[in-house]
């Protein structure tokens, strides 16, 4: 048979997540920390950095903290006792949902239609306060969680 020629396989490529609208990364939902690496590793620009630090500091300052990714977002908490903290991905900055914020002493700034939650937000450039972040987080941790 002359003239043909032999194709090779197409070589498989890692499927890489999705950027939802907002550029959230969508990861399937698990629990433990393989998914958390997960949304971390697809974390666009900049904020895949933030959230390793964000990560790291929440595992030193909590370090029996329960992780799950569910609705495309981090979820820190304690086992059995629900959630205090969730992080979401938008176009410019990273939103921390402290899940019962207007408990925390001082309260995160942004307030929440959800009347117990607050957020706070980073953006890029910014410089994190590593210290207020871990007493927000300690503080956080010792509330009762939220059921999800």
């Amino acid at each position: 048979m002359t003239g043909e020629t032999t194709k090779k396989p197409a070589k498989k490529q890692a499927a890489q997540p999705v950027l939802l609208s907002g550029g959230n990364p969508q990861i399937a939902k698990g629990y433990g920390d393989e998914p958390i690496q997960a949304y971390i590793a697809a974390m666009p620009g900049w904020k895949s950095d933030v959230g390793r630090r964000l990560d790291a500091l929440i595992e030193k300052t909590v370090p029996d903290v329960h992780k799950a990714v569910k609705w495309n977002s981090p979820f820190y908490g304690i086992e059995g006792d629900g959630w205090f903290l969730g992080l979401h991905c938008f176009n410019t900055y990273i939103k921390l949902a402290f899940f019962r914020g207007t408990a925390l002493d001082p309260v995160p700034p942004v307030a929440s239609k959800t009347a117990e939650t607050r957020y706070f937000h980073i953006y890029e450039g910014d410089t994190l306060d590593e210290t207020q972040l871990a007493d927000w987080i300690r503080q956080a941790s010792r509330l009762p969680g939220e059921r999800m």
